[in-house]
């Protein structure tokens, strides 16, 4: 049984359990793949400062998303496919983010559907939407996220239109894969992740296929979903959803000081620095480099969370310091949803929050409240490098 320390542990577990498209699919950003590396390598550029001789004891990394006490300030991200990643991932996911005590965001392009999802957990989970043309679907799978109880609605805003991800393309993904060549020689070596997925029936897209009309089987989905994502999203659509939803709202995909304004006049509950894990505009700044300008931008006016790139405790005690209200993580609990289950996904959240717990003690905090921009060591021009 290997020892898992550290988010990388669970990563080449995963890569070694999971097919090629699948992991390619998680480890991959748009064309050159800048902003995806950036996004982890600018962490790495703010360093922490050591304290000593302060008082350790009575320690707590407990915080509070929309009003919802956690056990860090961290949600689980979106995640396309996440059922591709391990049979019936979204369910797993959701129940081991529920039993850890932070929120799980399903994804519209979920395996597993959002009853699925309700059906197996007792607290409430985010639901995330991608704007589509076909209106009847879209309200209806605003409807279900209502009757699921759903007690978030997190709106992506920056995939009117979907970038080019090469890995994507060259690997054929599809859901479930193609009964190809290449294909047949990796699942061959990825029996445990076979041996699971032929003992479950959720295999394609389960918001999609039986909701969407016409859509009945692999083939139709396709087609459909290529031709859904709506280009002509803008503030007065965002206006009609938020209408349709009632309930609390998160902005996600801000990358611009004027959109966060724009997001905070609008009202929302919490916009989410994001820049979609590299996946859209490849060449747009980290998330963590837009962090401090956003914030400021908001004044206050709305939460403001992170996501794009956060990997480890340290990375969630960067993040916080420097002003974020939490953060979200998409890949790290994947390759432990991938490496291990649901209780991979649990290892995940347990490394991270240790090593936001040690990491806040040796700064001389106790409390996540207490962190602040004394706590790091910042390059000179790091947030302020480009005009």
């Amino acid at each position: 049984m290997a020892v898992i320390t550290c988010i990388d542990d669970l990563k080449r577990l995963y890569h070694r359990r999971v097919p090629k498209m699948f992991y390619d699919y998680a480890e991959s950003g748009s064309y050159t793949e800048q902003t995806f590396r950036e996004n982890t390598t600018d962490f790495t550029r703010i360093r922490l400062k050591q304290k000593v001789a302060v008082d350790m004891s009575g320690r707590s990394t407990e915080g509070s998303l929309l009003g919802q006490k956690v056990a860090m300030p961290l949600a689980l991200s979106p995640v396309g496919l996440t059922g591709m990643q391990r049979a019936d991932g979204e369910i797993k996911a959701a129940k081991a983010a529920e039993k850890f005590g932070v929120p799980y965001t399903l994804s519209t392009m979920s395996i597993c559907s959002i009853e699925d999802v309700a059906a197996h957990t007792s607290a409430p989970f985010w639901f995330q939407l991608y704007v589509m043309r076909d209106q009847e679907f879209l309200a209806a799978v605003i409807e279900r996220a209502k009757k699921a109880g759903c007690s978030a609605l997190v709106l992506t805003l920056d995939l009117q239109i979907l970038g080019q991800r090469h890995k994507d393309l060259k690997n054929g993904l599809s859901a479930p894969p193609k009964m190809t060549i290449p294909n047949m020689i990796d699942l061959a070596t990825k029996w445990g992740w076979g041996m699971e997925m032929l003992k479950t029936k959720r295999r394609f897209f389960g918001n999609i296929i039986g909701h969407a009309k016409g859509v009945t089987d692999a083939s139709s989905l396709f087609s459909w979903t290529a031709e859904q994502f709506d280009p002509k999203l803008d503030w007065d659509k965002i206006a009609a959803i938020r209408d349709m939803w009632g309930g609390k709202l998160i902005l996600k995909g801000i990358l611009d000081e004027d959109d966060a304004r724009r997001a905070a006049d609008f009202g929302a509950d919490a916009i989410i620095v994001s820049n979609h894990g590299g996946r859209q505009l490849d060449g747009a700044l980290s998330s963590i480099r837009m962090l401090p300008s956003i914030l400021a931008a908001v004044g206050g006016r709305t939460e403001v969370y992170m996501d794009s790139g956060i990997r480890s405790g340290q990375d969630i005690l960067k993040a916080m310091a420097l002003g974020a209200d939490g953060c979200m993580a998409g890949r790290a609990y994947i390759y432990g949803l991938g490496a291990m289950g649901e209780a991979g996904v649990t290892k995940a959240l347990e490394v991270m929050q240790k090593e936001l717990d040690i990491s806040m003690a040796l700064c001389g905090e106790r409390q996540l409240s207490e962190v602040g921009r004394h706590n790091l060591l910042i390059p000179k021009g790091f947030f302020d490098a480009y005009e």
